[in-house]
């Protein structure tokens, strides 16, 4: 049973559901359910596809996510970004709007699989493979990209493809064609917007301006002027189809499905896991969000979603209004649900601009220049890393930008794997304690050196460490003696004992006395075997030991 709970968190609350939960779920769906409607079609229009596959996307994969999550309070979803990285995947392959939708919704069944399959390999540390850094700048740069797709629907001119440059370029040479409703429709409802959400924060502010420009534009008729409307969305539920699976299309998006489906999982996780410390009556497992997220995805595909996955504003809204438990998001599927049966010819004049305007109040928020300025004042390189999948993104392209974050954050981990911190060690004066001579005042014994690598030793660093080892005792001259602090050394493979018993021997036969301090158990084992019984090895427990004589091994 406890395995099934597992696999089914629904198990864990709903068997046990309060009746004083219900108020707040109910609260906490229809609210998040309202700010689906214009979310989900607005980020529909950013993936290329028609506005009701955004609605589509915002109710299948709710109810599987609500019966699959770990998480009671995330909103799965449509997202601005996700929606952004389809566009970017399908665009180059589709030749037709019909192509461009069967390539969108296979694109959501893929993701769903690689999902599911890194879910059940328990493989949720591939997260870690971006990191916040180069995660945060390829986020940042895609807000921009985001907000200059947009920018054609708020100012009524023909949309222009390409690169950041062309964009730039292209509306640039259109501003004079300006319509000039369309663009005080979608300034006032980003002002609407804005200013709703700084007076009532709880308000659906972006349903509020849809509703306004809904009305404008009916009994206006701005629509005759220049005003592009959504027009008519088709009524009802979407039905059961799956996605046609052709081999060369499967191929040409597994790439971009990969990256889809890590950067889905990291900005759902982590938004996931800041509720869940905020809420700190339940665990988020993120190996089973991994399958949560795939099952979505898997079940949506196959009633016209593309890729979803769970979102910062509406999963804050959720936990603040309110929700207890995974029903608030099913409650959000069944006002989503109710739209597309009955509400959608309430659509019809809905003005393009009010979607643009929804989508870059939206992304606003997500350029992080907060986070680039601390981690300027920092000092680290962590800076340049953020710069790069900047501007990779930025400049270069969306795809290329991700490929550029994931790239410099591999190398980085293997460059600072392969290069780990050493530190020669001097004892504290009146103390038995060692540290870094270069940070502290200690005390000097002639002849005797303590040296502490501080990380595993295996084969990508294991020449490094011992170089280190032998540039050190080149610059101290009258090295009788040297004591290697493994205290750092959790973890050792063949190379690195290898390297260690190398380095033991060719000191020993230059006269230099080699002894090992604070070995951790696993890996004094390994030396030890690796060593065999003829050759005679000198472990201590401490430095002190290790260190102890030495004045009066010279003198003799």
């Amino acid at each position: 049973m406890t395995r099934v709970r597992r696999f089914l968190p629904i198990l864990t609350w709903l068997p046990r559901y309060e009746k004083d939960w219900l108020k707040g779920d109910l609260a906490a769906g229809v609210t998040v359910g309202v700010m689906l409607i214009p979310q989900g079609m607005a980020y529909a229009l950013i993936a290329g596809l028609p506005p009701e596959y955004g609605l589509y996307a915002a109710v299948v994969p709710l109810v599987i996510y609500a019966v699959f999550g770990t998480s009671r309070h995330l909103a799965v979803g449509p997202v601005a970004l996700i929606a952004l990285l389809v566009a970017s995947a399908v665009a180059p392959l589709a030749d037709s709007p019909e192509e461009h939708i069967a390539l969108s919704v296979l694109l959501a069944l893929m993701i769903g699989v690689i999902q599911l399959a890194f879910g059940f390999m328990r493989m949720g540390f591939l997260v870690n493979l971006l990191s916040h850094p180069v995660l945060s700048g390829f986020i940042s740069a895609a807000a921009i990209v985001i907000g200059l797709s947009q920018l054609h629907h708020l100012l009524g001119v023909e949309a222009v493809s390409g690169g950041l440059h062309q964009v730039v370029y292209g509306i640039g040479e259109q501003l004079s064609q300006t319509n000039p409703w369309t663009l005080a429709i979608g300034v006032g409802a980003i002002l609407l917007i804005v200013a709703l959400k700084r007076a009532a924060p709880r308000a659906p502010a972006a349903l509020a301006a849809v509703v306004a420009g809904v009305l404008l534009v009916a009994f206006t008729g701005l629509d005759a002027r220049g005003v592009r409307i959504v027009g008519e969305i088709p009524a009802g539920l979407p039905g059961f189809a799956v996605p046609p699976l052709e081999w060369t299309s499967v191929t040409a998006l597994f790439p971009m499905a990969l990256a889809i489906a890590l950067v889905g999982f990291m900005e759902s996780i982590a938004v996931a896991k800041v509720i869940q410390r905020k809420a700190g009556d339940y665990e988020v497992d993120a190996n089973q969000e991994l399958i949560a997220l795939g099952a979505a995805n898997i079940g949506g595909s196959l009633f016209h979603a593309f890729p979803v996955t769970g979102g910062f504003s509406r999963t804050a809204v959720n936990y603040d209004a309110g929700a207890r438990t995974g029903l608030a998001g099913g409650v959000s599927a069944a006002i989503v649900a109710v739209t597309l049966l009955f509400l959608t010819p309430l659509f019809y004049y809905l003005p393009n601009a009010i979607l643009a305007a929804v989508i870059l109040v939206a992304v606003y928020g997500l350029i992080e220049t907060s986070h680039f300025v601390r981690l300027w004042r920092l000092g680290h390189y962590d800076r340049y890393l953020f710069l790069a999948a900047f501007g990779g993104t930025l400049f270069l392209g969306v795809k290329e930008g991700i490929l550029l974050g994931v790239t410099l954050s591999v190398l980085m981990l293997v460059y600072r794997s392969a290069r780990p911190h050493c530190a020669v060690l001097g004892r504290v004066p009146g103390k038995a304690v060692y540290r870094n001579i270069n940070r502290y005042d200690t005390q000097p014994v002639e002849g005797l050196l303590i040296f502490r690598p501080d990380g595993p030793m295996h084969f990508a660093n294991a020449e490094y460490v011992r170089d280190q080892v032998y540039g050190v005792i080149a610059r101290t001259p009258g090295v009788r003696r040297l004591v290697l602090d493994l205290n750092g050394v959790n973890d050792i493979d063949s190379t690195g004992v290898e390297q260690l018993l190398e380095l033991m021997d060719q000191l020993s036969a230059r006269g230099v006395d080699v002894r090992l301090a604070e070995v951790k158990g696993p890996v004094r084992d390994l030396i030890r075997r690796a060593a065999g019984n003829e050759r005679e090895l000198r472990f201590y427990m401490t430095i002190d030991d290790a260190a102890e004589g030495v004045e009066d091994s010279f003198d003799t």
